[in-house]
């Protein structure tokens, strides 16, 4: 009886790249973790980094997918990216996804402010924002840290520095998450503040904190619940409605329709956090009637787009699973 040949195994090799132009620093990521993080995607290469020097040794493909990865990483920290452990996973997504270099996807900045640029970080957020230039309404649809809000804040933010627009408008519906508003102190102007916090807090990131209250007291900037948007037309007006899956579908009509002249509006929402009391949100019902609309676009956003900590991704698919198999029994 013949003997059983033996297993093929992978072959062994190894690369030394030099790294010129950046400091290593900006490649490595503190304590390494960048690198750390490139072997946990390249199962068995090992990376040494000695001077401006990386040697990646280990089974060939994975040393040619963590050389692929590095040459990438190493273009963003030229472009001015502060590179960290989640630009690893989502530079290998968009690698895997198109079979092109990431870089060219991720170094353009949307907003330059205070010394930091905003840029997408994932193959979904950059879709985003090219919609964002190429549609007059964009929803932005995805659980919580895909960068939603804020990509469309430093969209409305260059925009107005552009002079593309007049204004910025800013809304969302005041619904509570499990508290009451009434309960809340203060005058309602105190009362409104904690819902509308998130979408201050974006704007004094990305624009002087000293010019802000001037923007806001001549309008230029504009901060309110939904419910003052009614019988209004916004023209000239970069507008975005945040936090749209606590919208009626009236409310969710209501908005859409006061889009004027020279207006670009942006919806956001996570459809897996309703609050509203019925359940009934207009963002779930607004796809099935406006995705036939050529000049209106839905951007779906995943969990390979959270940009948060790595643990935020894992909650969200932990989460999906769980509302899943939940169907599945309902569904029996």
């Amino acid at each position: 009886m013949r003997e059983p040949l033996p297993a093929k195994q992978s072959k062994v090799s190894s690369i030394t790249m030099d790294i010129d132009g950046v400091p290593m620093v900006r490649v490595l990521g503190v304590e390494d973790r960048v690198l750390r993080e490139v072997e946990k995607h390249c199962p068995g290469v090992v990376i040494v980094a000695r001077g401006n020097s990386l040697k990646i040794s280990g089974p060939s493909v994975e040393v040619a997918q963590a050389n692929a990865l590095l040459l990438d990483l190493i273009e963003l920290a030229r472009a001015g990216v502060e590179v960290n452990e989640a630009d690893v996973a989502s530079t290998a997504h968009i690698q895997e996804s198109t079979g092109k270099s990431a870089s060219g996807f991720l170094t353009t900045p949307i907003l330059s402010s205070r010394g930091n640029s905003i840029r997408p970080k994932t193959l979904g957020q950059k879709k985003y924002v090219d919609a964002m230039d190429d549609h007059t309404i964009v929803f932005g649809i995805g659980p919580a840290g895909t960068g939603k809000t804020y990509l469309a804040m430093a969209k409305a933010v260059a925009a107005l520095e552009a002079k593309q627009v007049e204004r910025i408008i800013l809304t969302r519906p005041a619904v509570e998450a499990g508290e009451r508003l009434g309960f809340l102190p203060g005058t309602l102007t105190d009362k409104i503040d904690p819902y509308l916090r998130p979408l201050f807090d974006a704007l004094h990131e990305m624009m002087d904190p000293e010019l802000v209250p001037k923007l806001l007291a001549t309008g230029t900037v504009e901060v309110a619940p939904l419910a003052y948007m009614r019988g209004r037309t916004l023209n000239g007006s970069f507008i975005i409605l945040d936090e749209a899956q606590n919208t009626s579908a009236e409310q969710m009509k209501m908005f859409l329709t006061r889009l004027g002249f020279g207006s670009k509006m942006i919806i956001t929402g996570d459809v897996t956090q309703v609050d509203l009391p019925s359940g009934a949100s207009g963002l779930n019902t607004v796809g099935g009637i406006l995705d036939m609309i050529d000049d209106i676009h839905f951007e779906y956003l995943s969990a390979k787009d959270v940009v948060r900590h790595s643990l935020v991704s894992q909650i969200v698919d932990a989460y999906a699973r769980h509302e899943a198999a939940k169907e599945g029994t309902r569904e029996r």
